[in-house]
């Protein structure tokens, strides 16, 4: 079974390895959405595979790094893409969330970027029962 939260987040970025000349390499802003996804079984008591309050918990903290910020400036994102986003959020939940198995980063309505971790497939493990 796989579950997901996802979270808003308002920041500003630019991307600084791109031409002088491109729209993007400007500071501009992004509503962000961000799902994390995990992978696991439900829970014979519980009847879920984690707690969602158990994924926001876990997000807290970076959710406060990137939330109303300007992403280059927060260590590890200084060419903050999509792409660079979701692994770094990977690699900050993952010791911590077991069963994480999908980080999305969505900056608009129709451009984003699916991360299945380091193996690409999906790298999480399975949840333990959380109830």
């Amino acid at each position: 079974m796989r579950i997901f939260k996802a979270f808003s987040i308002e920041a500003a970025h630019y991307l600084p390895n791109l031409p002088e000349e491109h729209k993007c390499r400007r500071l501009h802003g992004h509503s962000f959405r961000v799902e994390i996804h995990l992978s696991g079984d439900i829970g014979a008591g519980s009847g879920w595979v984690v707690d969602f309050a158990f994924i926001k918990e876990a997000f807290r903290p970076l959710y406060e790094q990137l939330d109303h910020r300007c992403l280059n400036d927060v260590a590890g994102l200084e060419n903050p893409t999509s792409e660079n986003i979701a692994r770094w959020i990977w690699e900050r939940l993952a010791p911590s969330l077991p069963g994480l198995c999908r980080i999305v980063v969505q900056e608009t309505a129709s451009a984003g970027c699916v991360y299945d971790g380091p193996g690409g497939e999906g790298g999480g493990a399975g949840v333990a029962d959380a109830s």
